[in-house]
């Protein structure tokens, strides 16, 4: 959110300003002007046409409809501000749909130069002009409307919204669909039974755990039910019902022929794994390896960055080398998780080899979030995953894929990387 010291300064360049100053004036948009969070103007392109008649449009070379004339654009946008000093959007059809990021990103424009929005009518603008002086187009969709005031308004009480002190409370904006990855949960006010209906009786009961439950399950489900698209650029773990958990697999897994095998824990893949893990807010990294000495020397790598110098030297390193636990078998540390959440865990094996029962991370992803169980990825090391591990998994994720020749070896710490930012990154 902004800092309530930032004004945001925002201009409209239209041939048609009472459209747009009836928008820009009322409710919390002009609640955040008074208030001096907002500084919105509305600039009438005629007070910069050409001649007696303010002439701002002439017919399309070629034949066709009107068009927006390139200097009375260039001429209005000059007294606005200078070059150095505007970001300068349109909407347009042609343009990048507007979703909460690229709103976020006339945001951040806003905060560094004045935003000024220029409305297109007609046929558009030159576009001499367009190539000259814009520096983003938008869309509102797939769809056209008889001119860009309407979506200039939308644009500017989207980005006003994240104007710390416009809506009164930034937490009702975190909780906006989309902000946070997920759609909005259902609001109900009184009577508390309207027409036969009545509210959810966890919202009357006054436990603040239980509502905030209750709406973090609404979320997921009205997500999952109405814009699945959405989930994909999701970070789902605010709304996993319980711990997510990392297993690095050291058996059963396969050596460069096929066969099983048995592969030595190595300290890089240990430290990164461990960070990633730490960065995304996983509950345990465990190291799955039959060899004692193996798991011996994973907690006296562990135990360097938790205990004495180590720890006092770099603190960060040492919060992710907590999460570290050995156990001997993937069935063993299933186990454990399963006591620890009282619950057995949705399993998501990996594997860089396709497979017919594979699934697109999209799917698994939808699937691991509606389950409400914890949730466990499992990474082989080696060339991967026995299918004695991957037959016991809830699902198997498709490869990743990098899209060039097929060359796909990525190390296990880089496809953990991966794997977490998909499944639990901010965006």
């Amino acid at each position: 959110m902004a800092e309530s010291c930032v004004i945001v300064k925002i201009s409209i360049v239209t041939a048609f300003p009472d459209l747009v100053r009836n928008c820009v004036s009322s409710s919390v948009l002009g609640r955040g002007i008074e208030a001096g969070k907002l500084d919105v103007s509305v600039i009438d392109l005629r007070d910069y046409g050409i001649g007696s008649y303010r002439q701002v449009d002439d017919y399309s070379f070629g034949g066709g409809g009107m068009v927006l004339m390139a200097g009375p654009l260039e001429a209005a946008l000059d007294a606005v501000a200078d070059r150095e000093g505007r970001f300068v959007a349109a909407p347009s059809p042609q343009g990048t749909p507007l979703c909460q990021e690229t709103v976020e990103d006339f945001y951040r424009a806003a905060r560094l130069k004045r935003l000024i929005i220029v409305c297109g009518h007609y046929e558009g603008l030159d576009e001499r002009f367009a190539e000259r002086n814009v520096d983003a187009e938008f869309s509102l969709g797939d769809f056209v409307i008889t001119g860009g005031e309407l979506p200039a308004a939308i644009l500017t009480d989207a980005v006003a919204r994240l104007v710390s002190g416009v809506v009164g409370k930034d937490e009702a904006v975190k909780n906006d669909s989309f902000f946070s990855g997920m759609l909005d949960y259902p609001h109900y006010t009184r009577p508390a039974e309207f027409g036969g209906d009545k509210a959810p009786d966890v919202l009357l009961g006054g436990d603040h755990e239980a509502i905030k439950a209750f709406r973090l399950g609404e979320s997921v489900r009205r997500t999952v039910a109405r814009r699945p698209d959405v989930i994909a650029r999701a970070g789902i773990m605010p709304w996993m019902k319980r711990g997510v958990y990392v297993i690095e697999v050291h058996y059963p897994v396969l050596d460069k022929n096929g066969a099983k095998c048995t592969t030595s824990i190595t300290g890089l893949d240990v430290h990164d794994i461990a960070r990633a893990c730490r960065t995304y807010g996983i509950k345990k990294y465990i190291i799955v390896t039959p060899i004692a000495e193996q798991r011996a020397m994973a907690k006296r790598i562990a135990e360097h960055w938790t205990e004495g110098y180590g720890a006092e030297f770099n603190p960060d390193r040492s919060e992710a080398m907590r999460l570290i636990k050995t156990c001997p078998s993937i069935e063993s540390a299933v186990s454990w998780i399963t006591e620890r959440e009282h619950t057995a865990p949705f399993t998501l094996a990996t594997t860089a080899k396709m497979r017919d029962d594979a699934s697109h991370w999209t799917s698994v992803k939808r699937r691991m979030l509606e389950s409400g169980s914890p949730a466990v990825l499992l990474f082989g090391t080696g060339s991967g995953l026995h299918d004695e591990a991957l037959s016991n998994a809830s699902a198997v994720m498709a490869p990743i894929s990098g899209g060039v020749d097929g060359y796909n070896h990525l190390s296990v710490r880089s496809a953990a990387g991966i794997v977490l930012d998909r499944f639990f990154g901010f965006r």
